[in-house]
């Protein structure tokens, strides 16, 4: 079964997609400030699409398009990340969210403050959904 395109993406998944081995992928995430998978306990990663957008993007800039790491990291600069994401999704198909993507710029831009009542609907929401995951697996035991 293919997992969705929204998905998160294992680094033996991103690699695959990628046409890049794992070793690499890591060694891009230390040059480049704008590949931030997220890490679990333990140090696994995770890809989220914008992610292997990047890593598509890197690749191409890199081996098809000849530009050395430091190329990359001026384009970046520069000209900013949706640019840079365009070598990686030319069709636009993936929604772009820069604040998804880079811490820098999630502390440029505060988010949104939330009120409590909005907490606790999301908190009952929760709790509704964990009980009823409950229910279902205790249902396949």
């Amino acid at each position: 079964m293919a997992k969705s395109a929204n998905a998160f993406r294992t680094i033996s998944e991103a690699a695959e997609a990628i046409g890049a081995p794992q070793h690499v992928l890591r060694f891009w995430e230390t040059k480049f400030t704008f590949i931030t998978p997220l890490k679990r306990a333990g140090g696994r990663r995770f890809y989220r699409p914008q992610d292997v957008v990047l890593l598509k993007a890197v690749k191409r800039l890199l081996h098809d398009d000849g530009l050395t790491i430091k190329g990359v990291q001026r384009l970046y600069r520069e000209q900013g990340i949706k640019k840079v994401a365009a070598y990686g999704d030319p069709d636009g198909t993936v929604t772009f969210e820069p604040e998804a993507v880079t811490e820098a710029t999630a502390t440029a831009h505060p988010p949104t403050p939330v009120s409590a009542v909005q907490l606790r609907q999301v908190l009952a929401e929760l709790e509704g959904a964990r009980a009823r995951l409950e229910a279902v697996l205790s249902r396949s035991v």
